[in-house]
């Protein structure tokens, strides 16, 4: 179920993004839906950053699985963690909300706007640990069987 906010609310989408989707993704496993068991995500190398591979003979064609994110991520839990990556970055609450779809009904929100200043800060700061995560990634292994990622590797070295 997607949750977004509309200019009258929150509303609720039921759509398969969580079951095929966000929760193979997370697992590495699609769901068990009769006749089929739970199994594997295969996945296709290119395009870049990869795609399932569906139909008959699918993990066949496959170049690899699909490795979990992290085991029990739901999509609620991404959107506190982006949250908490916002504050220790020092961002400000009003840019905060309007990015989580919260609507702050406070006085001191009524008066506080995004600022092109602000939205510059915050893109440094997650570009900054974009940058992070790759030189970790180099450090564990210099290439990368993807292609967009071997040649992000190979531009960081």
């Amino acid at each position: 179920m997607i949750i977004y906010t509309t200019p009258r609310g929150t509303t609720q989408c039921r759509n398969g993004f969580a079951t095929w989707l966000f929760t193979p993704a997370v697992s590495g496993w699609y769901p068990r839906k009769a006749p089929q068991q739970a199994r594997l995500v295969p996945l296709l190398g290119e395009p870049w950053p990869g795609v399932p591979a569906r139909g008959r003979g699918a993990s066949d064609r496959a170049d690899a699985c699909w490795l979990p994110i992290a085991k029990g991520l739901t999509p609620h839990g991404l959107r506190h963690t982006h949250r908490t990556v916002m504050e220790d970055l020092g961002t400000e609450k009003v840019l905060m909300d309007q990015r989580m779809g919260h609507i702050d009904g406070s006085v001191s929100a009524r008066y506080a706007h995004v600022t092109v200043g602000m939205r510059e800060r915050l893109k440094l700061g997650l570009t900054g640990q974009w940058e992070t995560a790759l030189d970790v990634r180099l450090a564990m292994s210099p290439t990368s069987p993807v292609r967009v990622l071997g040649d992000l590797l190979r531009a960081r070295r």
